[in-house]
């Protein structure tokens, strides 16, 4: 969604969409497996789009059992946490971050697989600011809660390291890392337990993927991108990073192209890694 697009959605009363900033910090490790991340709220605070409402991802649509940080929750404690923000089950929804589009693209992805009506701000905050459209300071209005609503069925949106440890060398599904090249080589310090990539795995960073204005590439770039990975969007792509966020900006972008068959391995390297009995390539 553009910002004049938000900006007209929003002084439409009766299909005004319910805005969230889903801003989070995750700092660059200093050494293998320094992981360090926190919540983003004290930006939004400073400034914000005028009625939107700060969501603290990890701690509001994670799941803190999960064996990883940004494990996704069941469906039906997303449909919770959105009703006690005063999202109804056909309240559309616009997800923006202060953060790269990654974690707003988490978001939309969870959002998504439920079956909620989510959209991206395209280039965030910087983009509103730069359309010289109106932002607030402080804290806001409290969200009003509705009554629960029922998730009535989700897509698949998820592959599991089980699958992935057993994938036979003849599957021609691409397995896609969103990372940078550095990092999917093993080249810069990790923030998790091991260096590399899974066997098997081609390389589209998804940062690439956006301009240095924060939107997304055009069509013809973004098409270019996947095509010289071999990404062709015929058959389902199975998407992973570091901890399941970039990835699901990897899914944002194939969207644009029409490629809706992917699926996010949730745990990623965060999980891979710690398990030292699974393999990882580096060069």
């Amino acid at each position: 969604m553009t910002t004049g697009q938000l900006a007209l959605a929003l002084q439409a009363p009766d299909t005004r969409p319910a805005v969230f900033d889903a801003s989070y910090l995750l700092a660059k490790p200093a050494f293998d497996g320094d992981y360090s991340s926190g919540p983003a709220e004290s930006d939004w605070l400073e400034a914000h789009i005028p009625g939107s409402t700060y969501v603290d991802i990890a701690r509001q649509f994670s799941d803190p059992r999960g064996a990883t940080h940004f494990t996704h929750p069941e469906p039906q404690a997303i449909a919770d946490e959105l009703a006690r923000l005063g999202v109804a089950r056909h309240t559309p929804v616009v997800v923006y971050d202060q953060t790269q589009t990654m974690f707003a693209a988490r978001l939309w992805y969870l959002l998504r697989w439920i079956g909620v009506d989510a959209r991206v701000l395209d280039g965030g905050l910087d983009a509103w600011r730069a359309a010289d459209l109106p932002v607030q300071s402080g804290p806001g209005a409290a969200a009003e809660p509705v009554e629960r609503w029922l998730v009535s069925g989700e897509g698949a949106a998820w592959v599991t390291k089980k699958e992935l440890a057993e994938r036979s060398e003849t599957d021609s599904r691409p397995l896609v890392c969103g990372l940078p090249s550095a990092s999917f080589t093993g080249a810069d310090t990790s923030r998790y337990a091991r260096r590399g990539r899974i066997p098997g795995s081609i390389n589209v960073s998804s940062r690439d993927l956006f301009a240095a204005d924060g939107t997304v590439r055009g069509e013809k770039e973004l098409r270019e991108a996947y095509i010289a990975e071999g990404v062709t969007g015929e058959g389902e792509v199975l998407l992973y990073c570091g901890g399941g966020i970039s990835a699901t900006a990897n899914a944002l972008t194939l969207a644009e192209l029409g490629v809706t068959a992917v699926r996010v391995y949730d745990g990623s390297l965060e999980e891979w890694s710690a398990d030292p009995a699974l393999p990882l390539d580096l060069g």
